[in-house]
């Protein structure tokens, strides 16, 4: 991709006031025509959106979505449809033993709400307070007690595919254990054993950075630095690992874009959350400098493997070896081609990464690495830039969806194709409006001066 060296985030001002006035908009459509019976919300077919089942992970999206608006407009609206479904729907979620997802669909609610009120956003309350945090130290548990072990005494949090499982994805739900152990929760084992939530929170990273990610070291004949693993499959008998896999990627040795850019979003939130744990805390782990080396060496080669491998304008392609992909040419040096025939863009994809460079590269400048901190935070302000203008903006009032272009499951065909197209294109997914919205709020609250946005203030 072309880094725009020259972009501020204070002329993108325009840009944001604009997609939190569309946001509002498709916020109240979705709200005032969703079936709840139907399920969760997923992502839109011809503009509308509708359900999909596989795992209910994007419920904490929706509902996130209005807090977030709030935040953004100060429109007390969209706080009492984020409180309100909170309260009402939210809870199965907290307690939910099947899925690695706690940190997308409890943190999004229940975390929202708490750093809102924390900062003094919304009425301060005891019991309120409390409500959200203890579902958020349950949901920390609950997520911690999905655990594999490895061979090296290490683990990971399995995905839903089972024990053997270990999603790129789950890095960003990380969050939840994150919230639990700053609470200062633990998980109870058998015989009142203390499970750290931090410990299985670093094993976890750790493994990740281990297997789902590459560096160029000749681990395998397609060991290119940077690239991603969506899934890594484990014996489970000895602890051994067995190989690379994916779900909703081209193949296991190609880069699904979605799961590199959970990858760069994750460790980028994670090292602005261990920078603000103490010495004490992260000795047991080496210190803080050890406990965080794997984190900043994996972020810092998917960013570099993204810019590399992303079309001009800072938008990928679903995956960066898709087969179609040679027959576009050149795509590399020109901006992404949403309406092609031949490979989808994934717009969702680019809404995640984007977050992730601003906060590597914010990290990055507070930590003394200025120019590498630069090229990420200007990377970031590329992609959003393109990310919030058409063709990727969604201006019709006849569409739910807010960013469009976005893929959900390629290999399983589950994406909607407009009548005359050969491949999806035009459609919005629930995780890329809301990270565009996430986006947005980090991207206004720097305009503004007000407080930084973090998962764990």
């Amino acid at each position: 991709m072309y880094i725009n060296d020259s972009i501020t985030v204070e002329q993108l001002k325009p840009k944001l006031d604009h997609l939190f006035e569309l946001s509002g908009k498709k916020i109240l459509a979705i709200e005032d025509t969703w079936d709840t019976s139907k399920g969760t919300p997923v992502f839109t077919v011809a503009g509308k959106y509708t359900t999909r089942g596989w795992t209910e992970w994007t419920q904490g999206f929706q509902f996130g979505s209005a807090i977030l608006q709030f935040d953004a407009t100060d429109d007390k609206q969209f706080l009492e449809i984020g409180r309100k479904n909170t309260v009402e729907k939210m809870a199965p979620h907290v307690s939910h033993i099947g899925v690695h997802d706690h940190g997308f669909n409890n943190v999004s609610t229940y975390g929202n709400l708490r750093r809102l009120m924390r900062e003094g956003r919304i009425p301060h309350n005891d019991w309120e307070l409390h409500f959200y945090e203890l579902a958020l130290k349950t949901s920390g548990a609950v997520q911690a007690s999905r655990w594999s072990r490895i061979k090296d005494g290490r683990g990971y949090i399995c995905s839903f595919n089972g024990p053997q499982s270990l999603f790129a994805d789950t890095i960003r739900s990380l969050r939840s254990l994150a919230l639990g152990h700053s609470l200062g929760h633990v998980l109870m084992g058998e015989g009142d054993v203390p499970i750290s939530l931090l410990e299985r929170l670093l094993h976890h990273s750790e493994t990740t950075a281990s297997y789902n990610v590459y560096y160029g070291a000749g681990r395998d004949a397609f060991d290119v630095c940077g690239r991603v693993a969506h899934e890594s499959i484990f014996n489970m008998n000895d602890g051994s690992y067995r190989c690379s896999s994916t779900q909703q990627g081209y193949s296991p040795l190609t880069t699904w874009t979605r799961g590199l850019a959970w990858i760069i979003m994750g460790y980028a939130e994670q090292l602005e959350f261990f920078d603000t744990l103490t010495d004490d805390e992260l000795e047991p782990y080496g210190g803080k400098s050890q406990a965080i080396a794997h984190m900043l060496k994996a972020a810092k080669a998917t960013s570099d493997f993204y810019i590399e491998n992303t079309a001009s304008d800072g938008i990928p392609y679903w995956d960066t070896g898709a087969p179609g992909l040679v027959k576009l040419g050149r795509y590399l040096e020109r901006p992404a081609a949403p309406f092609n025939d031949i490979e989808p863009v994934d717009s969702s994809a680019a809404t995640i990464t984007a977050q992730g460079l601003i906060r590597l590269g914010n990290y990055l400048k507070t930590h003394g690495e200025i120019e590498a901190g630069e090229r990420y935070y200007q990377a970031g302000l590329t992609v959003a830039d393109t990310l919030f203008s058409e063709p990727y903006l969604s201006e019709s009032d006849d569409h739910q969806g807010l960013i469009v272009h976005s893929v959900y499951h390629r290999p399983n065909g589950w994406d909607y194709i407009p009548e005359g197209r050969k491949i999806p294109c035009g459609e919005s997914s629930m995780w890329g409006d809301y990270h565009a919205r996430e986006l947005g709020v980090l991207l206004l609250r720097e305009i503004e001066r007000k407080p930084y946005l973090t998962f764990f203030s």
